[in-house]
């Protein structure tokens, strides 16, 4: 099977066959974007200072190494909890044309919802990688909102099969959090009540 590489800019067609649970690779644009960047567009109106339609972010907040003269290296780059920035992410994607949203953890309806509407994706980094993760960057072309500090800051970064990444959410609004939820539930009551029948003499 060959290995599945998305590279920006990404269009609505190069997302039609990609499903939850599939495992794809990112070449080009990846933009870290956590809370602050969030809130600044869509609860306080500031634009954002970097074009992210057809690209992707990444709910990260990096450390990164100042080289001087405006050059920077990324030391680490893990994920943080994407359901953070649930509240604002539709809006963010459909303000933005993001295409990829990448982070840990699931998202919720809004995100579903904005990825269904406006052909986007959310996706999974595993955690624990970030050493892992920076070796994939190969340039930090630009920064932005240093103001907000290392974290919160807007690193434009090229990247050269960043991942792997898994498919959560896919431009159909599908949800691999929510569906295996529900599986993982019936399993679980299934149990309970072959259990119950088991141990039921301790009662």
């Amino acid at each position: 099977m060959s290995k599945k590489v998305l590279t920006t800019p990404i269009k609505d067609e190069d997302l039609k066959d990609i499903k939850i649970g599939d495992i794809i690779y990112l070449t080009g644009t990846l933009v870290t974007c956590r809370d602050v960047a969030h809130r600044r567009l869509i609860e306080e109106k500031i634009p954002l200072p970097v074009d992210l339609k057809g690209k992707a972010i990444f709910h990260a907040g990096p450390i990164v190494r100042d080289l001087g003269n405006e050059k920077y290296e990324i030391v680490s780059i893990g994920p943080t909890t994407s359901m953070r920035m649930e509240k604002f992410e539709k809006e963010f994607i459909e303000e933005t044309g993001v295409k990829l949203v990448v982070g840990k953890g699931g998202m919720g309806k809004n995100t579903e919802e904005g990825c269904k509407k406006h052909k986007a994706l959310h996706l999974v980094f595993p955690a624990g990688n970030a050493v892992y993760a920076a070796t994939k960057v190969e340039e930090i072309k630009e920064v932005h909102w240093k103001d907000l500090g290392m974290p919160e800051s807007l690193w434009v970064c090229e990247v050269k099969e960043f991942g792997p990444l898994i498919v959560s959410i896919d431009a159909e609004g599908n949800n691999i959090f929510e569906e295996n939820k529900v599986e993982f539930n019936k399993k679980k009551e299934e149990q309970y009540k072959l259990i119950s029948e088991q141990v039921r003499f301790i009662k």
